[in-house]
């Protein structure tokens, strides 16, 4: 059972979990050991609340395929124990990051003092680098 929140979990029976052989470089073992992790999770099927489903479809992720599957591919570490920790720990992240309903932004204006002070600086920045130049007489 993987925790969202206080009230919203995912059984482990929706989360499907495959053991596959890491990429790059590494030791004796790279051609015998699978220790990456290759989580996937379908968002249809799932028993998230509809909220969820919506805005996990909708987001701009290159993880969600069009089908509405979140795939992971977890091989950071070198035991396949703490990269099944790890990809569950990144699907929750994913998961908790759409809870978060970002502020609409209001535009705002400078004040007319702040504008002044921008004109004024620039002036005396401008006077500063042509006291610097050649005097042609």
């Amino acid at each position: 059972m993987l925790e969202i929140s206080s009230n919203v979990s995912i059984p482990d029976k929706e989360i499907e979990i495959s053991a596959i052989r890491a990429q790059g470089a590494g030791g004796q073992n790279v051609n015998k050991v699978s220790s990456a992790i290759h989580l996937r999770f379908d968002i249809n099927n799932s028993s998230l609340p509809d909220f969820y489903k919506q805005r996990l479809l909708e987001l701009a992720d290159k993880r969600v395929t069009k089908e509405g599957v979140i795939v992971i591919k977890a091989q950071n570490f070198r035991t396949q124990e703490k990269n099944r920790d790890d990809a569950l720990e990144r699907l929750r992240e994913i998961i908790k990051s759409i809870t978060v309903v970002q502020k609409a932004r209001r535009a705002t204006k400078p004040s007319r003092n702040s504008q002044k002070r921008r004109m004024d600086g620039k002036t005396k920045r401008g006077k500063t680098k042509a006291l610097r130049s050649k005097i042609y007489e």
